[in-house]
């Protein structure tokens, strides 16, 4: 696998934001030793809470996945692209790193371990509820005292703006009291949609650094109290300025081994998600946290004084060696048994699984294998042979989102396999053709989304008949669902009917685009060359 989303170091000392330019949402981060660690939200795909690593804070790859089914299992056994894993904080302590995590359907929740790469434990649900979002942990070392504080989900509790802490047991397997109100956002002239909260312990001070402001247009927000529970005093500490970077908010602080606090929270894209930033981070005189450029986000900056390290980013490319795809994709929901499987050679063997979902909207289909859209632009590419000889058996590369278009093969009545390149709108339930079929008699194609600005996606393929790759259909606008960004698919189906309907296999998945600014292609760190 070769890295192909462009990371932010520009090979000079300096690093340019975003430093993941893809969707990385709701950042947390830890430090252990001189390993830094980064987790964020997965939603409703498996396996969820991905687990990314660096050592400089600017150069991330992906090692592996905390989450290997979303719980309770049946309630993820079809996808709920919105719902799930959101905002994690991931902490270390006692030896094992944590992460805690509020589902808004069912409620807080937590895992742990003793190494990032696991094993980690079952999802422990800590507190049930609606709405209970935003979960985050804080160990007092001063006191002994354990504690957790989370925010609430308008849609599933009809509460919002409101923060919520509790004394916890030191094993973080119960709280021990009802709840108080910490911060009550409709108290605070101009506040509204706080969220988010990461709990910090620094200079005899209780520090809450929570967004506000809704996730296109918000603030980052700091909260501070001699007591866990309050009260608190607030200060905007990170915002848009003169910047072009809408929403700079909610993430986490970390202080590396040479002293220095950076501060890495997320930016609203639209069709590409959440990308994450880094910004450097101080105190002033009184106390409180200064980011960025005197509370602006900045643009390039000079890199954290930490050992140089490789140019690296997370893995795109997979050649799928021995039917077995790399950490980079995920399931629409709980994976099943039967929809890959492993053969001595290389590429991606899909199952093409029955279901009248396959055939009419992508958006309710489970068994699609999904990556995160590119932030820059960038060329897609997979090689396909439809393999199953089963009438109306399909498989492709899709654009997947509110709304979502894809081009691939499709088995006719005849036997013969032709082009099909299909959309589905947002406001329908089923695909509409994009063009008109093309012959593919080999029952092989190339398939190529160029993604342009804007995540505007032009789609083309080769048949292989000579003719190289030809355009087709409209340009196609990459839309995101409501709080993720579109998402890349590779996909198998087939109608409903008895027995099994075949294979497709998927070969040599490439993501290219411009070298970064300074000249530079990433280059995978040696740990990313091990598959999950």
């Amino acid at each position: 696998m070769r890295g192909a989303l462009r990371t932010g170091d520009l090979g000079d000392g300096t690093y340019r934001n975003p430093v993941l330019a893809a969707d990385w949402s709701d950042p947390d981060v830890v430090r252990v030793g001189d390993d830094h660690y980064l987790t964020a939200s997965s939603f409703g795909r498996a396996p969820g809470l991905p687990l990314l690593h660096s050592r400089d804070l600017v150069n991330w790859t992906l090692v592996g996945h905390a989450l290997d089914r979303l719980e309770p299992a049946e309630a993820f056994a079809t996808p709920r692209h919105d719902c799930g894993v959101w905002a994690p904080s991931l902490r270390h302590h006692a030896g094992r790193f944590w992460i805690f995590w509020g589902d808004p359907d069912h409620g807080v929740l937590q895992i742990n371990s003793p190494s990032i790469r696991g094993p980690w434990t079952t999802p422990h649900l800590l507190k049930a509820g609606k709405g209970l979002i935003d979960a985050c942990p804080l160990w007092d070392e001063e006191s002994g005292e354990a504690f957790l504080v989370h925010a609430w989900a308008r849609s599933r509790s009809g509460v919002k703006n409101r923060l919520t802490g509790h004394r916890m047991s030191p094993d973080g397997r119960e709280l021990l009291d009802e709840g108080r109100l910490l911060i009550d956002g409709d108290l605070l002239p101009g506040w509204f949609t706080i969220e988010g909260p990461k709990v910090y312990r620094h200079d005899g001070w209780y520090w809450i650094f929570a967004p506000a402001g809704s996730v296109e247009t918000g603030w980052q927000g700091a909260f501070r109290s001699r007591s866990f529970f309050g009260p608190y005093e607030e200060r905007v500490v990170l915002e848009q300025g003169d910047t072009g970077v809408n929403g700079p908010h909610q993430g986490g602080w970390v202080r590396t081994g040479a002293g220095e606090d950076w501060f890495l929270h997320f930016q609203q894209r639209g069709p590409y998600g959440r990308v994450v930033h880094l910004q450097p981070m101080r105190w002033d005189a009184s106390g409180w946290p200064v980011l960025g450029d005197d509370g602006a986000p900045v643009l390039v900056h000079k890199k954290p004084a930490l050992p140089p390290q490789p140019v690296t980013a997370p893995a795109t490319d997979d050649d799928f060696p021995g039917g077995r795809f790399g950490r980079q994709w995920q399931w629409t929901a709980n994976p099943r048994d039967g929809w890959s499987s492993s053969h001595a050679g290389d590429g991606l063997r899909l199952a093409c699984v029955r279901s009248a979902d396959g055939v009419r909207d992508l958006r309710r289909v489970p068994h699609l294998l999904t990556q995160r859209l590119p932030l820059l632009p960038s060329r897609v590419e997979v090689g396909l042979r439809l393999t199953s000889t089963t009438p109306g058996a399909r498989a492709g590369l899709a654009v997947l989102g509110d709304s979502y278009s894809w081009i691939g093969l499709e088995r006719a009545e005849d036997g013969t396999a032709r082009v099909a390149h299909r959309f589905a709108e947002a406001v329908t339930d089923a695909e509409r053709d994009a063009a008109a079929p093309l012959a593919a008699p080999d029952g092989t194609a190339r398939l190529r989304v160029d993604i342009a600005d804007g995540a505007r996606c032009r789609f083309s393929v080769d048949t292989g008949d000579g003719a190289g790759y030809r355009p087709s259909g409209q340009v196609f606008a990459a839309a995101p669902w409501r709080w993720v960004g579109a998402l890349l698919g590779l996909f198998a189906a087939a109608p409903p009917g008895p027995g099994p309907a075949g294979t497709a296999l998927f070969t040599h998945f490439r993501i290219t685009g411009q070298a970064s600014p300074a000249g530079h292609h990433p280059q995978l760190d040696p740990e990313e060359e091990s598959r999950s």
